[in-house]
């Protein structure tokens, strides 16, 4: 069976059911259909004043292409400590329809441990990208009319920094020329599409505290600079109070419930490698109000999405997690060991090993989830085991896949047994180290690497982010979620490698500064064989082909 044919013929609770489970009245909840809620913003509110719950990280090697399971791991574990007879919640990220109807497919889990309804979760949902997509371009059009009925703020059009935004994956939108066909169409200038999940507007939608801090954030975004090089925000152009009426229902967290029944939330999709990667700050808040364990993801790999959640998400969280799972298949060491055998598997474990190094220093305890698939080879799992041992790591064999929270049983005794002794988390970085700093400290530590290049124009980019306050902000590293490295052909456990930033650009609004490493996309494109040729919907209106 399929994850679609599993998820279909899945008996779902009437989401007020599910909601009465989790604890909440009548008044916490808006239904949005038969099997999907938001939360209001009073609940929301009350919830993320007493986030007294465990906090469970779920991160992974670098992963291949196909992804090596983690949102699957996350679910399953969850329903494992449901099975254990814990109060637990899984919080995940909204999948993108870019990926979905391109190599990936969907992102609500997959097998026995998925969030349910499957089909309406990858799709539109709540409609929460639909809003962020909406508001961003309302800024994008704000810019221009503003430039086109006579520019008060002096905006240098040269220097109109805000892109476009749209929820697919579209090569021919990376680079594009806007105001083409006379003065009426406004002044012609090179412009760019970024996928939704890139969206400044996501990251600040998953990092807000509170609506009132969603309606600030937004003001605060730097759409360019005027003719004098200083910054010209969404709130001089008088967007923001229009940008948060569309997202005033997107801020408040998606309740649904796991294919065991068992409450989840479903908020927000920024991406690991392009942005903090991690879903909503509101939501996780909300979860701890609620649950004794609430399981969480970060996205790829953990030198890109466990680097944020701890130096990004926790600063604005205000804790870190009490436990990390680090996830690994057979799959991706083969991968990393160049080839499909027991030696190629042995060789990928360098791989696993850095990711262990890197997680070992915030502090919490990690636990090495082997995320079993069918196709893997005999005595694989044995041979992972004993490395770890070998090297006096916690390491479980896990099967969320087929065996949904009974498969996940074991993980979940290894992580209560793992948190019995608190261990309290640090960052990476002072927040009041310069940039470079800070920088290196990460390609270090979370890479493994030995130093960074700065292009002309990133350096430019960088001292004039100083210049005008931005330099004690958090950094979010753009590169390939390939390999640690800046450099997806380094497979493995690359060291002595030089990261090449090629620019840096500020988000103001959500908080960080960004570098741009190697070849990095804020738009992907769809393949040869893209997930969408192999969907459709019958005359009933079920979907098919759906990964």
């Amino acid at each position: 069976m399929t994850n679609l044919d599993i998820a279909q013929s899945a008996k779902l609770r009437p989401i007020d059911e599910v909601a009465a489970g989790a604890g909440l009245s009548k008044e916490d909840f808006d239904p949005v259909g038969r099997y999907k809620a938001k939360l209001t913003l009073s609940a929301m509110r009350r919830l993320g004043e007493r986030p007294t719950g465990k906090l469970i990280l779920v991160t992974a090697v670098t992963p291949t292409p196909a992804g090596e399971g983690k949102t699957t791991m996350t679910i399953g574990l969850a329903q494992g400590l449901a099975k254990l007879g814990k109060n637990a919640i899984p919080a995940t990220r909204e999948p993108a329809l870019g990926p979905v109807f391109g190599v990936k497919g969907g992102a609500a889990g997959g097998g026995y441990s998925q969030v349910l309804p499957m089909e309406e979760i990858n799709l539109f949902f709540t409609g929460d990208f639909p809003a962020v997509t909406t508001a961003h371009n309302l800024l994008s059009a704000m810019v221009d009319a503003h430039v086109h009925n006579g520019n008060e703020l002096n905006l240098d059009v040269r220097s109109i920094w805000w892109p476009r935004a749209v929820d697919m994956n579209d090569r021919a939108l990376r680079e594009i020329v806007v105001g083409l066909g006379g003065a009426s169409n406004g002044y012609p200038r090179e412009d760019r599409f970024v996928i939704t999940p890139a969206s400044e507007v996501m990251a600040i939608l998953c990092l807000a505290r509170s609506l009132e801090d969603l309606r600030t954030r937004l003001g605060r975004i730097v759409v360019g600079t005027n003719r004098a090089g200083e910054p010209v925000t969404a709130e001089e152009l008088k967007a923001a109070g229009a940008m948060a009426v569309l997202l005033k229902d997107a801020i408040r967290p998606n309740l649904v419930q796991t294919l065991e029944g068992g409450p989840a939330f479903v908020h927000g999709g920024p991406f690991g490698n392009i942005a903090h990667g991690c879903s909503s700050l509101v939501a996780t808040r909300s979860a701890l109000g609620l649950a004794d364990y609430v399981v969480t993801e970060a996205g790829f790999g953990s030198d890109l999405g466990a680097e944020k959640f701890f130096d990004i998400k926790c600063r604005a969280l205000g804790r870190g997690p009490d436990a990390i799972v680090l996830v690994v298949t057979v799959r991706a060491l083969q991968h990393h060991g160049g080839g499909s055998d027991l030696a190629a598997c042995e060789h990928g474990l360098e791989n696993l090993w850095a990711h262990h190094r890197h997680l070992s220093y915030y502090g919490p305890p990690v636990t090495i989830a082997i995320n079993r698939r069918e196709e893997d080879p005999v005595g694989a799992h044995e041979l992972i085991v004993d490395a770890c041992m070998g090297r006096g790591l916690r390491c479980v064999l896990a099967d969320p896949w087929n065996g949904g929270g009974t498969g996940c049983c074991e993980l979940a005794e290894a992580v209560i047994d793992s948190i019995s002794v608190p261990s309290p988390s640090k960052p990476l970085y002072d927040l009041s180290e310069p940039f470079e700093a800070k920088l290196e400290r990460i390609v270090e530590v979370a890479y493994g690497g030995l130093a960074v290049e700065y292009s002309s124009k990133a350096q430019h980019r960088l001292e004039w982010a100083v210049r005008h306050g931005f330099g004690e902000l958090p950094v979010v590293v753009a590169k390939t979620q390939y390999s640690l490295s800046d450099d997806p052909h380094l497979l493995d456990a690359p060291d002595g490698f030089t990261v090449h930033v090629k620019d840096v650009s500020v988000s103001a609004g959500a908080g960080f500064l960004v570098a741009q490493a190697g070849e990095i996309m804020l738009m992907p494109g769809l393949g040869k064989h893209p997930s969408a040729v192999d969907m459709d919907v019958d005359a009933e209106g079920r979907v098919r082909g759906l990964f």
